[in-house]
């Protein structure tokens, strides 16, 4: 198979990449992650996707062949409010208090570039989660496990987040930050091989 690059640092992503035997190599570009204030919420994973891919595109020369690049951004959107990755402990416990016992999407937006044809295309994953009601002593258990750590919403469905999750209503490879099922159909439409 043609190798990918991953414009993402996520261990996730390297995982679900691997699993699928992808060959990738991570490369990081300088990349506004801001946008309009009067975007549609659950439309700004896909535009921030869309920033890092282009931002690696950029840093290629003119006289270099660009590859497939692949990029993702994952988030949470409760009462359209976007939360993101918490900063500190505090952040986590908040996001959790504000999530527990209720349902919120996870929107990931996945963009990718076909260096033969000079093609990019783009679109968004949505997932329903809903968390159980969580005690305070549950949330300070959790957050302190330090799951919390780099992950949209401050907590990692494959984890023991797992413990709180009544239910979902769409792809869980999407919460983990990769919806296979829509990488796959992405590729596929772009004439990559996955059957080498």
């Amino acid at each position: 198979m043609e190798p990918i690059i991953l414009a993402s640092s996520s261990p996730r992503r390297q995982e679900t990449l691997k699993m699928l035997n992808i060959p990738y190599q991570v490369i990081l570009s300088e990349c506004d992650e801001s946008f309009p204030d009067d975007m549609e919420r659950s439309k700004v994973p896909e535009y921030v996707a869309l920033n890092k891919l282009k931002a690696v595109v950029k840093s290629y020369t003119q006289d270099h062949e660009i590859p497939w690049i692949l990029a993702a951004d994952t988030m949470v959107l409760l009462d359209n409010e976007l939360l993101g990755k918490p900063e500190n402990y505090e952040e986590a416990v908040a996001y959790l208090q504000r999530l527990q016992g209720r349902t919120h999407q996870v929107i990931t937006g996945l963009a990718l570039f076909n260096g033969r044809l000079m093609y990019t295309a783009s679109r968004s994953s949505v997932t329903n989660v809903t968390f159980a009601p969580m005690s305070a002593e549950e949330i300070d258990w959790y957050v302190g496990t330090g799951e919390w750590h780099g992950a949209a919403g401050g907590y990692r469905i494959q984890g023991l987040a797992s413990c709180f999750i009544s239910k979902i209503e769409g792809t869980n490879s999407n919460v983990v930050g990769l919806p296979i099922s829509e990488l796959y159909d992405m590729l596929k439409e772009q004439g990559y091989s996955f059957l080498e």
